[in-house]
């Protein structure tokens, strides 16, 4: 582990020292630079100008938790926040605004309940919602009258966003950013989006911010990366190298059978230099079954793993005008549907419940997974794809032909990892 010492200054007044902890390669950047202007606003906590609530991109997205947010940072961070409270009643965290409160709807300013983010980790997103699409109160189980949604999605890591975003083929259906983009469901369609985004809706900044603070803080996130070799593997893409390194370390004999179980099972839909870009015939965005509820079988033939009660209690019940007729669905978070409002067509192609494809490089140091952090490790990860597989196949039309995300031959459902290769492919996850 290695530090930096960061100067962060803002209108000529020093702020702070931060030590950086960097998890196998810090930046380094050059004085003056583009990307050093970003790290300095990463970590500005006071935005002159902008009237923000206090919080810096740091504070969410953490350095020492592979820039991301995990429960424990979380809980801790709550934690230290009540002892210095006992000695100072001012003492302050940013991390924890009204805005990301469990009873913000409620109480406003004075919202005081912070349960998803320390036990789930997870902040609000909110969305207006589409014409077709209402909340149903769950005291009358009639529609209410609300006008967006609040969902509650893990803060993804900022390593390696120089290698995803948008590709150049296998489009989706239809807008938004139907090649990809960023956030889990790709609404931004470049990094400077996503951090306007974020100043609005997470620093809460009530002026918006000049177009060079956006290019610089992008211009800081595209040179982060997980370690060495995936920035080595960068800088390759970027000048057109005719061969690419790959940036896996040397693999013992149970994690290079794990490999071969990943390039036939995951890398379908994890593919791609950031093993985050599913290739044709393979769609887009897919429903992997990780919101709450999950799907259950009556007949047992696939079982996931219930969510947990700190968890299924962020699911809503929706209400969607399909043509003449009127359906309702539950999901703690909708994804892609509530930006398009496209639900109930073949199921394939319906946005209900997708989201992009996630990069899995440094994977093995970004617990716990998946949008809602349903997943607290990697094990878990792998008994619920194995789950999955099963599911595609029991929904499969009899006689039909086998959906491409399960077969390799077109033939034969043979993708799903058997329970003998668990242990490989968690080996090889666990080596990324």
């Amino acid at each position: 582990m290695k530090t930096m010492s960061v100067i962060l200054a803002s209108g000529g007044a020093l702020l702070s020292t931060v030590l950086l902890a960097a998890s196998a390669a810090p930046f380094e950047p050059s004085p003056g630079s583009q990307a050093a202007h970003g790290l300095r606003a990463f970590f500005d906590r006071d935005l002159a100008g902008l009237g923000g609530n206090g919080r810096s991109c740091a504070d969410c997205h953490m350095p020492n938790d592979q820039f991301q947010l995990s429960p424990a940072s979380a809980e801790e961070r709550f934690q230290r926040l009540q002892l210095a409270r006992l000695e100072n009643p001012a003492a302050d965290d940013p991390l924890f605004r009204p805005i990301d409160a469990d009873d913000f709807r409620t109480n406003g300013d004075a919202a005081s309940d912070y349960s998803n983010l320390r036990e789930n980790g997870l902040v609000r997103i909110t969305f207006p919602l589409p014409p077709n699409i209402r909340l149903i109160d769950p005291a009358t189980n009639q529609p209410s009258g609300e006008t967006f949604v609040d969902v509650w999605r893990s803060v993804p890591t900022v390593n390696d966003v120089a290698l995803t975003g948008a590709d150049v083929a296998n489009p989706w259906f239809r807008g938004p950013n139907a090649r990809g983009g960023y956030q889990m469901d790709a609404r931004a369609a470049t990094l400077e989006e996503q951090a306007l985004g974020a100043l609005i809706n997470h620093a809460q900044v009530q002026a918006l911010p000049p177009q060079q603070m956006l290019d610089e803080l992008a211009a800081f996130q595209r040179v982060q990366f997980t370690n060495p070799r995936v920035r080595a593997l960068a800088n390759a893409v970027a000048s057109a190298a005719a061969t690419l390194p790959d940036p896996d370390l040397p693999l013992d004999e149970l994690e290079q059978q794990g490999k071969v179980v990943f390039q036939r099972a995951c890398a379908q839909c994890h593919g791609g230099v950031a093993e985050s870009n599913p290739a044709s015939p393979i769609i887009r965005f897919h429903d992997i079954a990780s919101q709450c509820p999950r799907p259950v079988d009556p007949q047992g033939r696939f079982a996931f793993a219930a969510c947990a009660p700190s968890l299924a209690r962020n699911a809503r019940t929706y209400e969607i005008t399909v043509g003449a007729a009127k359906i309702r669905r539950t999901s703690s978070d909708p994804g892609r549907a509530l930006l398009t409002g496209f639900v109930g067509g073949p199921a394939p192609q319906d946005d209900w419940n997708k989201f992009d494809t996630p990069a899995l490089r440094g994977i093995s140091r970004t617990a716990p997974y998946f949008h809602n952090n349903s997943a607290a490790t990697l094990e878990a990860v792998v008994d619920h794809y194995i789950e999955f597989f099963k599911r595609v196949e029991v929904n499969a039309p009899v006689g039909g032909p086998v959906p491409p995300i399960a077969t390799t031959d077109g033939v034969h459902f043979d993708r799903r990892p058997t329970l003998e290769e668990r242990a490989a492919l968690i080996a090889y996850l666990k080596r990324k």
